[in-house]
């Protein structure tokens, strides 16, 4: 919380000054760093008067996934778009698109308030989307997502996709 005071300066009653402890300073000058991933305060503190210098940065927490077994691991964005190039290789659809679908689950992500997605829901989420663009590449990603062992699986799978093309 930032209070004015009567010069009109922001005071911030929540740092504590590094010579004196005391809770109270008022902002002096602010800039952003050349990187721009970070704010520089020059603060005076109001009980000793002496000047210091703080860095405000966000603090980021990396969006993760949970693997099958249970692991924690970052998303990684690339891992995701290189498993549907694979399922789509020689099929005719754009780049684009795959970046629609990975742009869908990375914004998922994002509005997930715990920063974290189980791999199932992400696999889900894609291979539902990957249906409706094209059937080929949908069965060759679930053959690998799924991880099927046999011929009987797949052609279980094939089924599936067939029957939903003729309702």
């Amino acid at each position: 919380m930032f209070v004015n005071d009567f010069q009109g300066l922001e005071v911030q009653p929540v740092m504590t000054c590094p010579f004196c402890n005391h809770r109270e300073d008022k902002v002096i000058d602010s800039r952003e760093s050349k990187e721009g991933d970070s704010i520089r305060r020059r603060r005076q503190c109001l009980a000793c008067e002496r000047r210091f210098t703080t860095y405000e940065r966000c603090d980021e927490v990396p969006y993760m996934v949970i693997k099958k077994d249970g692991r924690r691991e970052k998303f990684d964005r690339q891992k995701v778009l290189n498993g549907l190039i694979r399922a789509c290789e020689k099929r005719p659809v754009s780049m684009g698109k795959l970046a629609e679908l990975v742009d869908h689950v990375e914004s998922t992500l994002l509005e997930n308030p715990e920063r974290e997605l189980a791999t199932t829901l992400i696999g889900e989420m894609l291979m539902d989307r990957l249906r409706a663009l094209d059937k080929i590449a949908y069965v060759r990603f679930a053959s690998v997502y799924r991880d099927f062992q046999d011929v009987e699986e797949f052609l279980s799978e094939l089924k599936n996709v067939t029957l939903q093309r003729k309702v």
